[in-house]
């Protein structure tokens, strides 16, 4: 078993007692803990920087929340069982990451964020209704495809970065012309068919008999989905507007 999420591996199941298991309604409601603690800590700094309208009041907090969220999502992946502690903190260090990016993205473009919320939103209800309607099935062909769509996309972006810090950034990446908005769609589609195999993941474990606590780890691995696709429909929807 297979995900293109890479915090869910066909490693992370082992077979829990009955009555400790992992249910599909528990990961759920945990999903939902972790998307409203995200929402806490965006909230606070979307206000932080409209409070002042200066990006720099709210870049420390970006930077602890992205630097911060990185190591928690690591540690959560080599220590699962520790994702009742960890999951939750890394809802509030992404929050950071999300609120600051929200904040600039609308101060720029008004109205970006509810339309970016929105299409997440519905992306996440049709996805989750195809899948269980058995429109779309999470074949190996199909997981095998998405993952190495979703490595390759990550590492683009960390030589772009690497190339930023010698001025030399990946041009097309950040760009609005036709090519920009192309890859942008792009990956837009790609990290919404990592839901379709995160749902299959966590159904799996459920059935497979996982352990209780697997349930915030496959909450966590949602919330990491969904957070991405949030963020890459915020710099379409910039770059749609800019073109």
């Amino acid at each position: 078993m297979r995900s293109g999420n890479p915090v869910l591996t066909s490693k992370s199941f082992e077979i829990a007692p009955e009555g400790e298991r992992m249910t599909i309604g528990g990961t759920v409601n945990k999903t939902a803990i972790l998307l409203a603690l995200v929402l806490i800590t965006a909230i606070y700094t979307w206000g932080r920087f409209y409070s002042t309208q200066d990006p720099k009041a709210v870049l420390p907090l970006v930077w602890i929340g992205a630097i911060g969220g990185l190591i928690v999502a690591f540690v959560t992946v080599f220590k699962k069982e520790w994702a009742g502690v960890t999951a939750p903190l890394y809802g509030l260090l992404e929050g950071f990451v999300v609120g600051g990016i929200s904040a600039v993205f609308e101060a720029s473009f008004p109205g970006i964020v509810i339309q970016a919320v929105g299409l997440t939103l519905g992306t996440l209800a049709c996805l989750l209704m195809a899948y269980k309607s058995g429109l779309i099935k999470a074949t190996e062909n199909f997981k095998l495809g998405v993952v190495a769509a979703t490595g390759g996309i990550a590492l683009l972006y960390l030589v772009s970065m690497v190339m930023s810090m010698f001025g030399k950034p990946i041009g097309f990446i950040h760009e609005s012309g036709t090519f920009g908005i192309l890859f942008s769609l792009f990956v837009v589609v790609i990290a919404a068919l990592n839901l379709v195999l995160d749902f299959d993941f966590i159904e799996a474990g459920a059935e497979q008999g996982a352990p209780k606590y697997m349930e915030w780890y496959g909450a966590f691995g949602l919330t990491v989905t969904l957070v991405w696709l949030y963020l890459e429909m915020l710099r379409l929807l910039s770059k749609l507007r800019r073109e």
